[in-house]
């Protein structure tokens, strides 16, 4: 018998990834096998990230990072971009995912002059995504609060679900703005609507003390990278900047995720 419904490729990506509740994946996973196809589109789709990692062991990015470590560094300006010596390609989805809270909850910008303000939004929502590369072993996700170190290596990446630009940067514990997407160009970079995508450059992490906390900014909408980056540089230096959400207009939402700054 053939199935009405045919399950879109978002959501085929979050079943390979197991990226729903247990009921929602076990009835998800039947409708899928009652498709005349469902079964085999999953199984091509796991096929396929495996066959990506295994031609980017996690061994090979570590000694190509290393090797580009040793290079003198530049010295560092206020507001300063992914390291290029970082570069590394994207990873594969079935290694890129980090659910910022299993909730599903995200902070959203509010207009200048309102108070920060949490919402909580239930289901697919914008996420960033961060994986430390290791050596001898598979790439390491890291949640929300992971402990991280000065030299750690780490590919930053995003979910847009369904926004259409987006931007993303830095903060540190000395007050640094990092802007790591877009690469160039005034405007927020376009964003692939489904799945998870990985920017094209690993950022090394430098010996700031405290904290490194990354922000994905997206919206509908083009915007301009100038207006988060006045609202990171306004943030940074502060008490909260650890957590604070940015002063944004109400159009942006906004996604973060700190790694804690081991010494």
């Amino acid at each position: 018998m053939t199935s009405p419904h045919r399950t879109p490729d978002w959501l085929l990506e979050r079943i390979a990834l197991g990226e729903l509740p247990p009921g929602e994946l076990a009835a998800a996973r039947a409708r899928l096998a009652e498709e005349p196809d469902g079964l085999a589109r999953l199984a091509a789709l796991e096929a396929d990230s495996r066959a990506t990692l295994e031609t980017l062991p996690p061994a090979r990015v570590a000694r190509e990072v290393e090797a580009r470590a040793a290079r003198p560094d530049a010295a560092r300006p206020f507001f300063r971009r992914s390291p290029a010596w970082g570069l590394v390609p994207a990873l594969a989805v079935a290694a890129l995912f980090v659910v910022l809270r299993p909730s599903g909850q995200v902070e959203t910008g509010v207009a200048p002059g309102n108070g920060p303000e949490v919402t909580r939004i239930k289901g697919l929502a914008p996420r960033l995504v961060v994986h430390r590369q290791a050596a001898a072993a598979r790439p390491e996700r890291l949640a929300d609060g992971a402990a991280a170190a000065a030299g750690d290596v780490v590919q930053v990446g995003y979910v847009a679900a369904g926004r259409e630009y987006g931007v993303i940067v830095s903060l540190d514990g000395n007050g640094a703005v990092t802007l790591h997407a877009p690469e160039e160009g005034a405007q927020a970079m376009p964003l692939a609507p489904s799945g998870t995508h990985a920017l094209p450059r690993a950022y090394e992490l430098d010996a700031a003390p405290y904290f490194e906390r990354f922000i994905f900014v997206s919206s509908h909408a083009p915007f301009d990278v100038a207006v988060v980056l006045a609202a990171a540089q306004a943030l940074s230096g502060k008490p909260d900047a650890s957590s604070a959400p940015l002063v944004l207009p109400g159009n942006l939402t906004q996604v973060s995720l700190t790694l804690e700054k081991q010494e």
